[in-house]
C-alpha cells in the first residue's frame, strides 16, 4: 500500500515537472517598439526670470528743509528735460542775495577806484591787491546764495513720466523728503540671471524674447547690452541686462518678465526622450542588436527639445532603439517588435 502511494506521488510530480517547462518553453519575449536615430536641428535655448527697469530713474527730493510754495506736475504726467518740478520758499535768500549783490557792485567800485589812483601812483600794490581779494569775495557770496536760491528750484534731470503726487504745496518738506519719480520709458533695461555654465552661449547684441503676465499673448524683442563682468560666488550666476524698446509704454519698471534665449542652430543626432534611461550619472539605451536581441549602450545626451533628446556619442545614425516597452527588457534579451507580423521576434 505504500508502495502504490509513493508510485502515485511521483507520476504526480513528473506531470507538474513536464507542464511547467512546457510553459516556459511557451513564453513569449517581451513586446517593445523602437525607433531609429535619426538626425535633428537643435537650438540651444536658455530661460530665464527677469526684472525690467526704466531706462533712466531717479527720485528727486528736497535738499532742504523748507516749505513747498509751488508744485508743477500732474499724476502720471510727462515732464521734459529741465522743467520746474518744484520751488521751496526762497525769500530768505532772495533778501540775502540783494544784500550780497549790492556789496558786490560796491566792492567792485573800489576796486576801479584803487586801480585809477595805482596809475597816477597815489596806492601801493598791497592796497590794490587787498581791494581785488575784496571783490573776488563778494563775487563767491553772491555766487553761494545763487546756488541756495537754485537748490530751491527741483528740475526733472531727463523727460520722462512722474510718480503719483503724494506732497501738496504749503507743506514743509524735511531734507530728503521725495517729491516725485521720475521716469524714462522710451526704453525698458531688463536684468535677469543665467548659470555660469551658460555663459559661452551668451554674447553683447544676441536677441531675446521676453514675455510679461500681463501681456501673456505678446512677446517683446530686445538684444543684450550688457554681460556682467563678475559672476556671483554665492548663485554661481551671472547678470545680463538687455534693452527692449517700448513705444507703447505697456512695460513697467517692476514687472517679472519671462526671458527666452535661442543661440546658434546645429544638426546632431536624436532619439525620443522615453528611449534614454538613467543611472546616477550614466545614460544608457537599448539598442536592437542582430536576432532581435537589445544590448544596453551607454550615450552622452545633449539637449532636449520637442520631445527628443539629443545623442553626442554612443549610437550611429538608422541605429534602432527601443521606445516602449522599455522597463520589460534587459541586457542581451530577445524581444519581439510591435507591429510586425503580429509581434514575431524581432530580426526572425
Amino acid at each position: 500500500m505504500t508502495r502504490t502511494v509513493l508510485t502515485l506521488l511521483l507520476a504526480a510530480f513528473a506531470v507538474a515537472c513536464s507542464g511547467g517547462g512546457a510553459k516556459e518553453r511557451d513564453r513569449q519575449p517581451p513586446l517593445v517598439k523602437a525607433e531609429a536615430a535619426t538626425m535633428m536641428t537643435f537650438v540651444d535655448r536658455i530661460e530665464a526670470v527677469g526684472t525690467a527697469r526704466a531706462n533712466e530713474q531717479v527720485t528727486l527730493s528736497a535738499p532742504v528743509s523748507e516749505r513747498i510754495v509751488r508744485l508743477n506736475f500732474d499724476d502720471g504726467a510727462y515732464v521734459r528735460s529741465g522743467q520746474v518740478i518744484a520751488v521751496l520758499r526762497q525769500a530768505e535768500q532772495t533778501a540775502e542775495l540783494s544784500e550780497a549783490n549790492a556789496r558786490a557792485r560796491e566792492a567792485q567800485q573800489r576796486l576801479q577806484r584803487v586801480e585809477q589812483l595805482k596809475g597816477r601812483g597815489f596806492a601801493t600794490r598791497a592796497d590794490y591787491d587787498t581791494q581785488v581779494a575784496s571783490a573776488a569775495a563778494a563775487r563767491a557770496q553772491q555766487q553761494q546764495i545763487q546756488a541756495q536760491i537754485g537748490d530751491r528750484v527741483i528740475r526733472a534731470p531727463f523727460a520722462g513720466w512722474v510718480s503719483l503726487r503724494n506732497i501738496s504745496v504749503g507743506a514743509i518738506a524735511g531734507q530728503g523728503t521725495e517729491i516725485a519719480t521720475v521716469s524714462d520709458l522710451s526704453t525698458i533695461k531688463l536684468d535677469f540671471t543665467v548659470p555660469e555654465t551658460m555663459l559661452a552661449a551668451l554674447r553683447d547684441g544676441l536677441t531675446i524674447d521676453a514675455r510679461s503676465a500681463a501681456y501673456p499673448e505678446r512677446p517683446f524683442h530686445g538684444i543684450i547690452q550688457t554681460i556682467d563682468p563678475v559672476i556671483d560666488p554665492n548663485t554661481r550666476a551671472v547678470t545680463v541686462r538687455a534693452r527692449l524698446p517700448n513705444p507703447d509704454r505697456l512695460l513697467r519698471p517692476g514687472m517679472m518678465m519671462r526671458v527666452d534665449i535661442q543661440s546658434a542652430s546645429r544638426s546632431a543626432l536624436s532619439v525620443p526622450e522615453l528611449a534614454v534611461l538613467g543611472e546616477g550619472d550614466t545614460r544608457y539605451v537599448f539598442a536592437l542588436g542582430p536576432g532581435g536581441r537589445v544590448h544596453r549602450m551607454p550615450v552622452r545626451t545633449g539637449a532636449h527639445l520637442g520631445g527628443r533628446v539629443e545623442i553626442l556619442a554612443g549610437l550611429r545614425p538608422g541605429q534602432r532603439v527601443v521606445t516602449e516597452g522599455i522597463i520589460k527588457v534587459a541586457d542581451g534579451m530577445q524581444v519581439r517588435l510591435a507591429g510586425q507580423s503580429g509581434g514575431r521576434a524581432a530580426g526572425r
